[in-house]
């Protein structure tokens, strides 16, 4: 049906026929010539319609935006000045021999040029992917899938597809359950991950494994989170941790060389969980900005404004501050207050500051409504800790450590984003040594701050004995701010496994069974193994420079987890929920 595609024919084929096919772009009628941009995938390519080829003339007259057109025709230079330099095509045009209206569009409900809102983008959403931006997405997106198979693939890695319809595990998320109609008022869960198969697959001795898994968690969502999903999942046996972190920066590297042409930094850095949260106040650290957090806990134990002091007293407690260069110089007094309501949807109470005017005037040089409350002492100790020059700006943050570091790392994110701090550069970091568990306050038990089946980095004694400060052995790769990929070393002793389930309040009963299964497979030779899981659509976003993945999505859900364009999900007719003994009871709505 066509000889090339729009951007292909270049001036090395003057005065040669071709057969294009496309969609009307731009239709223009200059003194009776009918100039068409048609457009495919690669680009556009003008043809021109001369009113001495009637038949032609005829049916062009008539095409309208998005008309799906076969033309045949030769190829000829453009006349002078006329040529478009940012085009592939740009300098030659296509004379129309024969003309045909493949089909008709009816009128857009949105210009594909213009910024449309969301809801119609997705409910039109093969109009939408006609755009040049989402062609360029989704082309992206299979050359990076192409390129990680391909890696893999060289390096011995097997593709093995685990199943869809499997056993429901607690996971943290909910699940998605679909109905056993074979088992009356049985369920299937469909998969947050492979997790629990390629750990049998290591067992089955398979080595090494990786599969471009779906997965699935009804979660509420956000820009980076879909009910659906795609990740890299990667497994392998017979390894520590330095292997697989190996292994998987290799896999980055290679990829976004392959993919960007990109060459990101060899080693990537390493930073530990703990020194993450002390530094940047966040354990996926957008290294492009150039502010760090500062503990200033000496500074003002001694003090009496127990904003401060208590806290600094308090184990758990943290007081810290955000230095930004010049930013007394550069920050009104509103864009200072701004920042107040900002970090107290992070949890915050408020937001302490101080502008150094003058830091040899000591206290006289000092700009703040609460230099009042501190002594002259711990004035220079904080001016000390912190480095602050004269124009600089400290925002302080105190209370419990992890509050604290939320809003203060929120604080360090939205500040290097509001004075353009982030370079352009690629900035990734290793981030191990996770805590094993983090404590539910509410339930007043110990989580897994990863999983259940992640090892532990101490002996089955000393995390029974200390569980508060047993470490983990599980890694995150972050790559500027944003959570690549993350993984673990397993636990591969069932005896360990035991113990882990216990400490999380899960019985033997409920272990058997919940992972009965898993338990028994370890009793016959497991083998060490550590794998990782990169997330697809995260990793296309940030390679096309998109916020939310739906961008990098075919056909993604909206925010509450619809479909707009198919109307899913949708009422079941109540013969197919009879087939499968299935009644629905809906909430009760307050009138």
């Amino acid at each position: 049906m066509r000889s090339q595609y729009c951007s292909q024919v270049t001036e090395q084929m003057l005065d040669q026929p071709v057969e294009v096919c496309g969609w009307v772009d731009k239709r223009r009628d200059h003194g009776g010539v009918i100039f068409i941009d048609l457009r495919d995938h690669t680009g556009l390519l003008q043809v021109v319609v001369e009113p001495d080829n009637q038949a032609a003339f005829q049916i062009a007259d008539d095409a309208r935006y998005e008309y799906c057109l076969r033309v045949t025709g030769t190829v000829r230079k453009r006349p002078e000045g006329q040529a478009n330099e940012r085009l592939a095509s740009g300098r030659i045009e296509v004379v129309v021999d024969q003309y045909e209206v493949l089909n008709e569009a009816k009128a857009l409900p949105f210009m594909l040029d213009e910024q449309a809102g969301e809801q119609v983008r997705l409910k039109y959403r093969y109009l939408d992917l006609r755009r040049g931006k989402m062609q360029h997405n989704m082309r992206l997106r299979s050359r990076l899938t192409h390129a990680l198979r391909q890696h893999l693939h060289q390096r011995d890695f097997l593709d093995i597809e685990t199943p869809i319809l499997t056993k429901a595990t607690p996971e943290g998320a909910r699940d998605f359950l679909v109905p056993a109609r074979m088992h009356p008022g049985q369920f299937y869960a469909m998969p947050q991950s492979p997790q629990l198969f390629k750990q049998l697959l290591m067992m089955s001795g398979m080595d090494r494994y990786y599969q471009i898994a779906r997965c699935f968690r009804d979660e509420d969502l956000r820009a980076d989170r879909q009910p659906e999903f795609t990740q890299l999942d990667v497994e392998m046996a017979f390894v520590e941790q330095e292997d697989v972190l190996n292994t998987a920066e290799e896999l980055i590297r290679s990829t976004f060389k392959e993919v960007l042409d990109i060459d990101l930094p060899n080693p990537f850095p390493r930073m530990t969980y703990a020194e993450t949260m002390r530094r940047y106040g966040s354990d996926k650290p957008d290294l492009r900005i150039d502010l760090e957090l500062v503990d200033i806990a000496e500074a003002v134990k001694e003090t009496e404004f127990k904003v401060f002091s208590a806290p600094a007293n308090d184990a758990n407690g943290r007081v810290a501050v955000l230095k930004v260069p010049q930013g007394g110089q550069n920050f009104t007094r509103k864009q200072i207050d701004d920042y107040e309501p900002f970090v107290k949807r992070y949890g915050a109470r408020g937001l302490a500051w101080i502008k150094v005017n003058d830091k040899a005037a000591g206290r006289d040089g000092l700009q703040s409504p609460i230099v009042k409350f501190l002594n002259d002492e711990a004035l220079a100790k904080i001016i000390h800790l912190t480095a602050a020059e004269d124009g600089d700006l400290l925002f302080f943050g105190a209370g419990k450590y992890e509050d604290v570091s939320q809003y203060m790392g929120a604080l360090r994110l939205k500040i290097g984003e509001d004075t353009n701090r982030m370079a352009a550069e690629w900035r990734p970091l290793w981030v191990v040594d996770f805590p094993m568990f983090e404590y539910n306050a509410d339930e007043k038990r110990w989580d897994a701050l990863h999983h259940p089946f992640t090892a532990p980095a101490c002996d089955i004694n000393a995390l029974k004995a200390a569980p508060d400060v047993a470490l983990s052995k599980a890694y995150d790769m972050v790559l500027n701010g944003v959570e690549l990929g993350g993984g673990s070393i397993r636990i591969h002793q069932s005896d360990v496994q035991s113990a882990v389930f216990e400490l999380l309040d899960i019985s033997a009963e409920q272990a058997r069974e919940k992972f009965g299964f898993l338990l028994d497979a370890l009793d016959y030779g497991c083998p060490p193994m550590g794998g990782i899981a990169f997330g697809v659509d995260r990793m296309a976003a940030l390679m096309c420079g998109e916020d939310s993945i739906r961008e990098v999505i075919a056909f993604p859900k909206t925010a509450s987890g619809a479909c707009p364009l198919t109307e899913a999900p949708s009422d079941i007719d109540s013969r197919q929920l009879a087939d499968v003994h299935i009644q629905t009871r809906l909430p009760e709505v307050d009138e």
